[in-house]
């Protein structure tokens, strides 16, 4: 398991959706939050967000290791969405 993986668990297991949306304010106003300290702004924006969509989808009743295959899936439908349309042969 990834790094990555890792601290999205962690954070979506320790937190709730409330606390983790409080933290993606801090570290946007302030650079520092309570959930994720030892990354740069960027990169802890974007863990926080996914742990919160970790976090929501096992709060409709998903096991943690389908919430993350979950947000795997809409990871790669969105990183498909931008490469733009392909040409049909």
């Amino acid at each position: 398991m990834s790094d990555e993986v890792r601290q999205i668990k962690d954070i979506a297991q320790r937190y709730s959706p409330e606390d983790i949306e409080n933290c993606i304010t801090q570290q946007v106003e302030t650079g520092q939050n309570i959930c994720l300290t030892d990354e740069r702004s960027e990169k802890t924006i974007s863990e926080l967000a996914k742990a919160g969509v970790v976090k929501d989808l096992m709060s409709q009743g998903l096991g943690l290791s389908d919430a993350l295959r979950e947000l795997a899936r809409r990871m790669r439908l969105l990183q498909a969405g931008f490469k733009g349309p392909t040409k049909d042969k």
